[in-house]
Parts: C-alpha cells; structure tokens; sequence
C-alpha cells in the first residue's frame, strides 16, 4: 500500500471542442504536477516520480457535455481516436482519468477512461443512463453492463460515471467487486439545492460501503445548463473530506495515506442559496457571450427592477466596457423610470444612451391608419411599443456585434406577460428561470455586495419597492391584470415544478378562479415560451429542455 494524490480537474470544457478541450486537459495535467512537485518539495521528497498522482476529469471531457447530436458526425470517432492518443502521451508518468464518446462493435458508450505510464489500464462503460429533466442519453448511448474495478497504487479503485451514482447497485457491484475507493466523473447542471442532494447522496452512499467517493464536476455553461463544479471527496464515514469552489475552473490536489484516509485537505466555503444562484446567472451569461465570440452585450434598461438585475448580471459577466444599456422611453414612461434607469447605469459605469420610441410609433400608426379604422384601441398599441423597443435593440446588435440580453423573468414568461417580436427579442435571458419573487431578493442580496465592496447601490431601493409596471398604459401595474407576485409564484410552482393539477393547487388553499385562470395561461403561453431565447436553468423543471409541452393540444387543465 502507498500514499498517492488524485487531483480533482475541475475545467471549464466546451462543447465540440476537442482539440481545444485536449489543450485543457493538458494544462490541467501540467498545472496537477506542478501543485504535487511543490507538495513533495515542501516534505523534502526530491525524486521526481510522478506516478502516484492520478489527474481526473469530467464526463465526456473530450467533446464536452451536453454534445446532442454532434455525436451523430461520422468523423466523432476518428477524433475521439487522434485524442486519446495524445492523452496517453500525457499519461508518461502520471495516471489520467478522462470521459469520452466511444464507438464499439456497431454501438455508442458514454465511456470512462484510465491511462498511465502511456497506456489504457481500465474502460468503464456508464450503466445508468439518465432521460429525464435535460438528460437525454438514451438517444444516443448504449448502457454498459459490467462493473470496472482497476489497481492502482497498491489498492483497488471502482469507476463510475455520473448518473450511476445515484443508483445503489453500481456502487454495491464495485464494492463486491473489490472497491476500496470509488472515483465518480460527472456532468451534473445545477439547479437550486443540488449541491445539498449532492452531499447527501455520497455520504450515505460511503457510510453504507465504508469506502471514500471522488467526485469530480466539469465547471461553466452550455447554452441553458451551468455546471457549478463543486467537485469533493467524502470518506468512508460519509464526511466531507475535501471540496473545490463552487463555478470556478480549478485543479485541486486530494492527499491520501496508505489507509485511505484524506490528509489535511481544504474545504471550500458553500454560498448562500442567493450566491449560488446569481453567481450561476453570471457564468451562464459569461460563458454564452464568450463561448458563442459575441463583442459585448446590449440591453433595454426600463428602469425596473428585471433589467436593472439583468445589467448587473451583465457587467459582472464580462465588464462593464462591453454592456451598452439603451432608455427606449415612451410617453407613458415616467420620470421616476427614466431617473432610475440613469442611476442604474452610472452605478455600474456602462455606455448608456436614451432613444425616444415616439416618433417611431407615430410612423407605424400612420402607416397602419387605415388598417386599424374603426377599431377600439387594445393590446395591440402596448405590443407595439415594445415591438419598436426590439428593432431598435435588434439593429444596435446587428450593426455593432453585441448581443441583445433579454430582461423578462420566468412569472412572466409562464403567463405569457411578455411580447413575441418585443421585449422578448434577443439572443440569451438571463432571468428566464428566475421567479420575480427571487429577482426582488437577488436584487437586495447584489446590492449587499455592493455595500460590502464600499460600492454605491446598484439598484435603487425605490426600483426594489414600488409597484412593478410595463409602463404601456397610463398608471399601469402589473397587478392590474396579474396576482400579487408572491401569490402568483407559488401557484406557478405547484403548477410548473410540482405538476399539481388545478384542483390539488386549489386544495393548498388558492382562490379557485385565481388558479383556474393562471394554469390557462401558462397552457395558452407555451407557443412564445417555444420562441423565447435560450436562458439560464436555474431551476429543476425551466422551461426548454426540462418541460416539452405541445404547443396544438386539447388537454383541459382540470383535476
């Protein structure tokens, strides 16, 4: 038996990418020696033998995780091929272990694998593949049937990857097989409480055994997943052992003694439920622009609530130099909004301009006088408006690269409170899968950190208090037609996250009218939710992967 170290990559890969994502994992090897050369120079251990370090990666590293139907290419297996031959390079004197797409005997496996001293020692196939909420491996993978359990450093090592942690029987099989520790690489999204369900899970999991789990996370954001990381190990009594931060690409090095038994490991502090969620807004956003080489970000700044946060978000994703915030005001737009729409900008220093809507608006009306001739004024003149507010944004991104941020919220978009071709036009959402209620305390929680970093507030509080208004009609507010956002919230997430039906959410105590009318819309609204940007998940059950209505349907939302 021998001390060894396993260095948790915890990397930021990108989807199709392979020789880009074969460069970092090459980095990643690199910066995994360094941190263990330095380990052993500090216990004055001066030889050079790498060989009881194993680097571990995520699922699917190579081609990044979710790769859909890329990995339907002729030429995957080819590449995938021309990599692993690298990889086995990098393995000289250290041990790899890395996911990978792998054809095999006319079939596709989700395939884990381990290098070292420059040749494959072990395969796992992934047994348990996940087709529910965003997963859909079943399209494209074939389940493997055997456990793998491989010797390294005196002791025997199980494999797994990602969703066969949350089954018993691939863990127990390892175990029988031999198992004195498990390694676990995974592409798991976050959602809000994941981490916990996370460290719960594992713990029971080597409570049970009596082993210690490596569990390993890609990091960073895939159109609407983010990949929180939050890699770490739990020892055999199920305590935490070690953890790496939360949305950050890094390299953690994990010690462990001839017994298994991690060596004075470091913890990473956990977030807050409000940290975690804006800190995933903001990869997700960072990682689209960048990912996707857009120039920067514009946005229609309303003085509200939603895009004052959506800026924030913004500029804390790839700076202020980058995010142009643009004051479409129409008659109806009140002072207080065009105030707080340049208190907003100037706190976060961004370039701001104020193009007046008007005289566009006039010119439609003109043109379309005719066609609206004895006909009462309606929805139709508030849509207009912010039809004029998306060409406009649509050309600043046309003409200057930058993509346009939509600013709506998720109560919103389940009702349909937005305009298709309006404020709904643009290439990403942030606050897609934010419930208004949370954006009021995301909104608070930014403004705390401003104050704690000595900075000014970023969303005025009267922006945080008053009543939320489109500003499409005089004096209106978005309780004219819509419930108290607190009430509204709650049946939604019965509704959309729990699936109650209208009478089981009636049960909990809602005003029946109130409920029947809401489930109706959201089933009335799914045809713009399907033309709606792609935007961050934040939730178990968003709207885009998670949740496939069809749009032309006769089901009656009743009991």
């Amino acid at each position: 038996m021998q001390q060894f170290s396993i260095a948790l990559a915890q990397v930021n890969f990108k989807v199709g990418d392979i020789d880009g994502n074969l460069q970092l994992i090459a980095d990643s090897v690199a910066a995994a020696k360094a941190q263990y050369d330095k380990k052993k120079h500090e216990k004055q251990q001066h030889e050079k033998d790498d060989s009881a370090l194993m680097i571990v990666f995520s699922e699917l590293a190579l081609i990044g995780y979710p790769p859909e139907d890329l990995l339907l290419r002729p030429s995957l297996q080819h590449r995938i091929e021309s990599a692993l031959q690298q990889v086995a390079i990098l393995s000289s004197n250290v041990t790899i272990v890395v996911g990978y797409p792998w054809h095999q005997g006319g079939q596709l496996f989700n395939m884990a694998g381990v290098w070292s001293k420059g040749q494959q020692i072990a395969q796992y196939a992934k047994r348990c593949l996940p087709n529910y909420q965003v997963f859909d491996e079943q399209r494209y993978f074939t389940a493997g049937d055997e456990v793998c359990v491989f010797d390294w450093q005196g002791h025997k090592v199980g494999l797994t990857v990602c969703e066969d942690i949350w089954h018993d029987q691939p863990v127990t099989e390892s175990k029988a097989a031999g198992a004195e520790l498990i390694i676990n690489i995974n592409a798991s999204p976050f959602h809000s409480g994941k981490l916990q369900q996370r460290h719960e899970l594992l713990a029971n999991h080597a409570q049970r055994h009596q082993l210690p789990i490596v569990y390993v996370n890609q990091v960073g954001g895939q159109d609407e997943l983010v990949f929180d990381g939050a890699s770490f190990v739990v020892d055999a009594n199920g305590k935490l052992a070690a953890s790496l931060p939360e949305h950050e690409s890094i390299v953690g090095l994990v010690h462990f003694d001839e017994s298994l038994l991690v060596q004075n490991s470091v913890i990473a502090p956990e977030k807050t439920k409000l940290a975690s969620i804006y800190d995933t807004l903001v990869l997700g956003v960072r990682d689209y622009i960048e990912k996707n080489r857009f120039k920067g970000i514009v946005l229609g700044l309303s003085g509200g609530i939603d895009s004052g946060l959506t800026l924030a978000i913004a500029v804390d994703a790839i700076g202020k130099d980058r995010v142009e915030a643009v004051m479409m005001p129409f008659k109806y737009t009140s002072s207080m909004s065009m105030e707080d729409a340049k208190l907003e900008a100037d706190a976060l220093g961004v370039s701001y301009k104020v193009l007046p809507i008007e005289p566009m608006y006039d010119a439609f009306m003109h043109t379309l006088k005719d066609e609206f001739s004895g006909l009462a004024q309606d929805t139709t003149e508030e849509n207009l408006q912010a039809r004029c507010r998306g060409v406009m944004l649509m050309a600043i991104s046309n003409k200057k690269g930058s993509m346009v941020l939509t600013t709506g919220n998720k109560s919103e978009m389940a009702v349909g409170y937005a305009t298709l071709y309006g404020d709904m036009v643009g290439g990403y959402s942030a606050l897609k899968d934010v419930y208004k209620t949370i954006v009021f305390q995301l909104s608070r929680y930014r403004n705390e950190v401003a104050a704690a970093e000595g900075e000014a507030e970023i969303i005025p509080e009267r922006v945080i208090t008053r009543p939320p208004s489109a500003e499409l009609a005089p004096d209106q507010v978005d309780e004219d037609s819509l419930p108290p956002y607190d009430i509204l919230d709650q049946i939604l997430e019965y509704y959309i996250e729990g699936d109650l039906s209208v009478d089981g959410i009636i049960a909990k105590g809602f005003a029946s009218e109130e409920v029947k009318r809401i489930t109706r819309l959201v089933d009335l609204s799914e045809y713009k939710r399907r033309q709606a940007p792609v935007g961050v998940r934040m939730t178990a059950r968003g709207f885009g992967r998670d949740r496939r209505y069809p749009i032309t349907n006769g089901w009656k939302a009743g009991s």
